[in-house]
């Protein structure tokens, strides 16, 4: 069974393992709690709900843009793997696919407070 990871709610960093007796961590600095409770604090009287978050629209248009290309990608390979693919071809679309899709795993949304620039 593998252990599960926790992570910060601020940054999505690992949290260390609690070393003595007490609540384990939730985050892994103090500043980054203070900055979850502001944002917290700024979103409710904003009107938003926990579970809603805002982004910049050049970061939505990239993530956007980068799913795009991810989602080409695997219709090229599904249309490259019709009939009768070959081992070059699934090379290929293999290279293809796994270009794209680090393209898009190297996307980073970075949490800030409202407000924050």
């Amino acid at each position: 069974m593998t252990k599960q990871i926790r992570r910060c709610p601020w940054c999505a960093a690992p949290v260390p393992d609690p070393s003595g007796p007490g609540r384990p961590r939730r985050f892994c600095k103090r500043s980054h709690r203070q900055r979850h409770y502001e944002a917290r604090r700024l979103a409710a009287a904003q009107g938003l709900a926990p579970d809603e978050v805002l982004i910049s629209r050049a970061q939505f248009d990239e993530w956007r843009d980068r799913i795009y290309l991810l989602e080409a990608a695997l219709e090229d390979a599904e249309q490259d793997l019709g009939d009768a693919p070959t081992l070059r071809d699934y090379t290929e679309a293999f290279q293809t696919l796994y270009e794209a899709a680090s393209r898009t795993r190297a996307f980073r949304l970075e949490a800030r407070a409202l407000g924050a620039e």
